[in-house]
């Protein structure tokens, strides 16, 4: 990681970081490089674990690989074949293309291509060759990225610079050649060599990963929350999503306690004015017993029995009597 460019090459604002030259070669100081991968790590995290999503850029023979393993244990986008310029600038553009491959993909699983003309066929079939080759890791980003990861700035210059356009935080390895003022997060070290850009990745790649389960545990402690404040109204009324609802299967809570239990009303018991307060009474230790239990695989809204009281019909005897008196 240590090892610079020859001296000739070194731009004169990496000396920031550059330890000596020695033997016409610059040689990186190491503690300013530890410090700036710590930075870029806690940087990283906590992005991911706010929901962002990073952009690994790598299209250098030495990084291509390294790049796609690296995508690969993290679910994350990534462009290791050629940056297309206007990949962030233009992405409404890009998005059609990778739209527009997509349905080239549908249509040779359902076989629908296969009934074209033959012409038409192989000409779909180098586009569609193109169109793998420049979207490779970039036909599952749904968005735009929060951050960008790049190895070698000078390298992926169009693409920092389009970040640095339309305001993406960059974190990239940058070397003595290199300027490093462009970049939001710098990390010095050499970026030719294999061994020192799969050092740098993997701790990005850790760093991913913690803000990644960071980001679970969070949306976890969040649905629990929404859990725990949701009534048996909700419920009974059918307000509760879908998701909640999937989620709410799966998790076990605690019991809602029986004086916020709600029903809604299924059946009539009529009962004589005396004995109506008695029957009450009943009736709420019945719901009592059957008050919805939050830890059952499935959600059962028991449904409160409405309690009406007679109407009082006087005697007609008694009314003529009153009358004539």
């Amino acid at each position: 990681v240590h090892f610079g460019h020859q001296t000739k090459r070194w731009n004169p604002r990496s000396k920031g970081f550059v330890f000596d030259h020695r033997q016409g070669i610059s040689i990186i100081d190491l503690t300013i490089t530890h410090k700036a991968l710590e930075d870029a790590c806690r940087f990283v995290e906590e992005k991911v674990a706010g929901g962002g999503n990073v952009l690994m850029v790598g299209t250098k023979r030495q990084a291509q690989e390294i790049i796609r393993e690296a995508a690969a244990m993290t679910n994350m986008p990534f462009c290791a074949s050629r940056w297309m310029g206007g990949t962030l600038t233009n992405f409404q553009t890009i998005k059609r293309s990778i739209a527009k491959y997509k349905r080239y993909q549908e249509m040779e699983t359902s076989g629908a291509m296969a009934k074209l003309p033959k012409k038409e066929e192989s000409a779909i079939k180098r586009e569609m060759s193109r169109m793998s080759r420049n979207f490779e890791g970039l036909a599952d980003m749904p968005d735009m990225p929060s951050i960008m990861f790049v190895v070698d700035v000078n390298y992926e210059d169009i693409a920092v610079a389009e970040a640095n356009r339309i305001k993406i935080p960059v974190v990239a390895i940058v070397d003595t050649n290199s300027d490093p003022t462009p970049i939001d997060h710098p990390i010095p070290g050499n970026d030719d060599a294999v061994k020192s850009i799969r050092i740098v990745v993997e701790a990005i790649v850790e760093a991913i990963q913690a803000g990644l389960s960071q980001r679970e545990s969070r949306r976890v402690s969040a649905g629990m929350q929404d859990v725990r404040n949701l009534t048996v109204q909700q419920f009974a009324v059918g307000t509760v999503p879908a998701g909640q609802r999937e989620f709410i299967r799966r998790t076990p809570v605690e019991p809602v306690p029986v004086e916020k239990a709600i029903a809604t009303p299924e059946e009539e018991v009529v009962a004589p004015v005396d004995e109506a307060d008695e029957v009450a009474e009943d009736v709420v230790e019945d719901v009592a017993d059957d008050v919805v239990d939050f830890e059952e695989e499935e959600v059962v809204v028991v449904k409160k029995p409405k309690i009406v009281k007679p109407k009082i019909v006087e005697d007609e005897d008694e009314v003529e009597d009153d009358e004539k008196a």
